[in-house]
């Protein structure tokens, strides 16, 4: 009967979505209306109202609906979202200022001369109205409006000039910041929780762990990674689209003429082209560029962009007035002088501690009122001419609106189709394809190219998504990532936006084209657009690197990067250092015999043992290399013929896992009728017998598996924990080798503030002589605060804390206090003659063994990778492996 409900579900769905009904409505209605029809049902036909659920019943689904709705705005860490009105408020203000419209005559004037000149350039703005607006319908409008007429009149092929447009205006679906973008990348990283639950359970059903090793887990995608991720697909669709335009011109010059400027290419050119150009260019730089640098998050990012959209706004609408451009010129300086404050003092209120940083702090605190000034102004004229600050704020409400009461709806919907089982289902369905993943996948982006045909990308996001994303990124046979995925489903939405004869962006541009473009040249013209869509979407999934670069990239060289000794990154760190070993293997032994012949006396003796023993491990650590190297090429040997009868096992016992589900389900329901229906013996006959049908069939699924198969698998075991073993042990001395040199480089490098502390024994004899005791104890523990800083002397302030725990209690101990504290002054004075006298004779060449093995041999205990070791590992962990065989 479950199945009953959920075909109830999606029919309820889809008539209501046919039938004009709104989408923020037609998805909770459906859900609810179904959830209350199953739960009646079940009342009054099985007497239990959660009969007709997969699991629990209606109380909980429709709570869990609720919750939903509740973790879309009540959960502070959910802020993605926040984003949304950000950028939408950006690109409509760029768009009802007309500096899009600048942007395209700008453009059609420098590029206007070159065959094709004006499609390249409708391409090139519609990236860059895709990278403000990310709204299909007002991207494809706005360049009809634009671009059409003027294509037109430049006798432009119909076919061409409608294609051009279509495809430059669907780029708003893949082109960062993307409104799509962002609700993927929400929908996404719930869908990573799941499939992460997923595989930690398929990881504990074959192996028995309970605990999944960090690195075999899902990386999961935030809006920034996915900016990040789409950020080169997107490039290399405009390139194509470019390339496509330009050939088409040379090869048909009819069809693309180039377009002569009849003015001159003068300076009052160049101010217009810069004054078009720079302003939208910039603010597009520093909204992506910012992310990109990991100054700011995907929300800050949107609150710049809107900002700056304010200030370019209100010199265009005053276009030609006195004082045009002051509140932008007052802003640009105000931005500066704070860039300029900002590297040269210290800025954080709370560590002024000079009055050279407190003047910096005023004069950045003027230059804020200034740009506030300019933005209050900026704002005031938006405000006043031709009400567009309203308007512009209207229709932002209005799509935000749209999208958060979809994404409720869908929350519900989503809920609802669980509860009948259907998730299950699709995941049953999905699995049980021949072919593994990748068949899934194709299904997976089949279904939604056809859905782009009659519905949204909100809905695709917020409905389709959160099911199949789970079931794709739980495979360990691919280990895609989400970013991946999620850049992969906006490609596919994008395409079938443009497919007729159902695009959506044919119909917005059939809207606002004039009579004498048919429908036909629209179709015509899209055909050539959607191939190299598909060629630009083969790509990406060809090439995953592609998308995960860029996010990997950002992720480890920004300033909360991962210290490199994260276990995710080990294996591709490990790769890189091993090719350096093997090109400056007689360097790096060059660098630890010359540091073994360094005097150590002046250290004491624990540290001297420490070094001598950290260069006996940096000795160790080719041998360790070559241990690893040896034991990692035997497991891969071996896994090269073990990997198909693994792969052949583990879907036998997947199989087996369904069917003692099944047979305990059958069990179950025998019990259940037994005990509370009088069930004829028919009813039993046919209940036991399918449950002997299960039986067999799971005895036959036994015995398909191949005898050789424990053996191999403890075989495999071995290898595997022998190269682990020797990973492990590569990693231990490398970290043995580096660690003594890392302290005894902390104790020497910065002494004045040990030095400074030499003054902390002034006068604490005579406190503890005469002073009160709570006094000369409150003293001294002052005084003690003081070594809390600095390393290596725990032993001088543990003294002092004896000392002052002697005056402790009704009969203070003052003869006491004094000797620990003259031991503690004793200890002070050895730790810093040592300390000097190692900073001069021994700290230079200690410095110089760093510099030689800080990036190989004790890049692990380094705070953040060094930049060019970062990218190697990023380009590294870009690519999808196969991690099936861990499981």
């Amino acid at each position: 009967m479950e199945i009953v409900f959920l075909c109830t579900l999606v029919l309820m769905m889809v008539i209501a979505l046919s039938s004009g009904f709104p989408v923020a409505f037609a998805l909770p209605g459906s859900a609810i209306a179904t959830i209350v029809l199953a739960a009646t049902c079940g009342y009054f036909f099985a007497g239990d109202p959660s009969a007709y659920f997969a699991q629990d019943g209606p109380t909980e689904w429709m709570t869990a609906g609720i919750t939903n709705f509740r973790s879309l705005y009540w959960e502070v860490e959910r802020d993605t979202l926040i984003a949304i009105p950000l950028f939408v408020f950006m690109g409509i203000m760029l768009e009802r200022s007309r500096i899009a419209e600048d942007l395209l005559v700008a453009m059609a004037r420098l590029f206007g001369p070159v065959p094709g000149g004006l499609g390249i350039s409708v391409v090139f703005v519609g990236a860059l109205l895709a990278a403000t607006t990310g709204i299909l319908g007002a991207t494809v409008i706005a360049m009809g409006l634009i671009s059409l007429p003027a294509m037109l009149r430049n006798n432009y092929s119909k076919p061409l000039a409608t294609g051009t447009i279509c495809a430059s205006g669907t780029l708003g679906q893949i082109i960062p910041p993307s409104i799509v973008l962002i609700i993927l990348a929400d929908q996404l990283s719930n869908a990573a929780d799941q499939a992460s639950t997923l595989r930690k359970a398929e990881y504990k059903a074959f192996t028995g762990e309970f605990s999944l090793p960090t690195q075999l887990d899902i990386v999961s995608a935030s809006a920034g990674d996915m900016f990040m991720g789409a950020l080169v697909p997107g490039l290399i669709l405009v390139s194509l689209y470019m390339l496509y335009i330009l050939i088409r011109a040379i090869t048909k010059p009819g069809t693309a003429p180039p377009v002569p400027y009849e003015g001159k290419y003068d300076r009052n050119f160049a101010i217009s082209i810069a004054l078009s150009l720079v302003p939208p260019l910039t603010l597009i730089f520093v909204v992506l560029g910012s992310i990109i640098l990991g100054i700011a998050t995907v929300n800050q990012a949107g609150a710049i962009g809107a900002v700056g959209a304010i200030i370019m706004a209100g010199y265009r609408l005053t276009d030609g007035k006195r004082g045009q451009y002051l509140p932008t010129i007052l802003a640009t300086c105000s931005i500066a002088v704070v860039l300029v404050l900002n590297n040269n003092f210290n800025l954080n209120v709370k560590n002024v501690s000079t009055n050279r940083d407190l003047i910096g702090v005023i004069v950045a605190a003027a230059a804020v009122l200034v740009f506030v000034i300019a933005l209050v102004w900026s704002c005031w004229r938006t405000y006043k001419i031709n009400d567009t600050l309203v308007s512009v704020m209207v229709d932002t409400a209005k799509t935000t609106s749209m999208v958060f009461i979809i994404l409720i709806g869908a929350a519900m919907l989503t809920s609802a189709f669980r509860a009948f089982g259907g998730e299950e289902l699709v995941r049953e369905f999905l699995t049980s394809l021949p072919g593994g993943f990748w068949t899934q996948f194709l299904v997976v982006m089949l279904v939604i190219f056809l859905l782009g045909f009659f519905l949204d990308f909100i809905e695709i996001a917020v409905v389709v998504v959160p099911i199949v994303a789970p079931i794709l990124l739980s495979d360990p046979s691919a280990n895609i990532t989400a970013v991946w995925l999620g850049v992969m489903i906006g490609l596919n939405i994008q395409t079938s936006f443009l497919t007729p004869p159902f695009g959506f962006a044919l119909f917005y541009l059939r809207g606002v084209a004039p009579p004498e473009v048919r429908t036909t040249h629209i179709y015509k013209g899209a055909v050539a657009f959607i191939m190299l869509q598909l060629a630009g979407l083969a790509i990406a999934g060809y090439f995953p690197s592609l998308v995960n670069y860029m996010p990997n990239r950002t992720h480890l060289t920004a300033e909360t990067a991962p210290p490199p000794v994260n276990p995710k990154l080990q294996l591709c760190i490990e790769e890189h250092l091993f090719g350096y070993y093997d090109e400056n293997q007689d360097g790096l032994l060059q660098s630890i015999n010359q540091a073994r012949s360094l005097n150590l006396n002046s250290l004491p003796e624990a540290l001297q043992k420490s070094l001598n023993s950290s260069f006996d491990s940096a000795n160790q650590t080719f041998e360790n290399v070559e241990s690893v190297k040896l034991t990692s090429a035997i497991l891969e040997q071996f896994k090269d013929n073990y990997q198909p009868l693994h792969t052949q096992v583990r879907s036998i016992q997947t199989s087996i896992r369904k069917l003692k589900q099944e047979l305990k389900n059958q069990q179950d329901n025998l019990d259940r009728v037994s005990r509370r229906e009088q069930p004829t013996e028919q009813q039993l006959e046919k209940l036991e017998s399918d449950i002997s049908r299960t039986q067999e069939l799971i005895e036959e699924a036994e015995r398909n598996i191949p005898a050789q198969w424990e053996e191999q698998r403890n075989q495999y075991l071995e290898l595997a924990k022998n190269d682990q073993v020797a990973r492990s042990n590569y990693r231990r001395g490398v970290d043995e080798a580096y660690e003594p040199l890392r302290v005894v480089r902390i104790l020497l490098v910065d002494l004045e503030p040990l030095q400074a502390l030499e003054s902390v024994f002034e006068g604490l004899d005579q406190v503890i002589n005469s002073e009160e005791a709570e006094t000369a104890m409150e003293i001294i523990k002052q005084k003690e605060s003081d070594f809390s800083e600095i390393e290596g002397v725990s032993h001088i302030k543990s003294l002092l804390s004896k000392s002052r725990r002697a005056l402790k209690g009704d009969s203070p101990d003052r003869d006491k206090a004094l000797q620990l504290l003259n031991e503690s002054k004793e200890a002070f004075n050895q730790e810093l003659v040592w300390r000097v006298q190692a900073a001069d004779n021994l700290l230079p060449g200690l410095n110089t063994y760093n510099n030689a093995i800080y990036d190989s041999v004790g890049l692990r205990l380094q705070k953040r990778l060094p930049v060019n070791i970062a990218t190697e590992v990023a380009s590294c962990l870009s690519h999808h492996k196969d991690i099936s065989v861990h499981f």
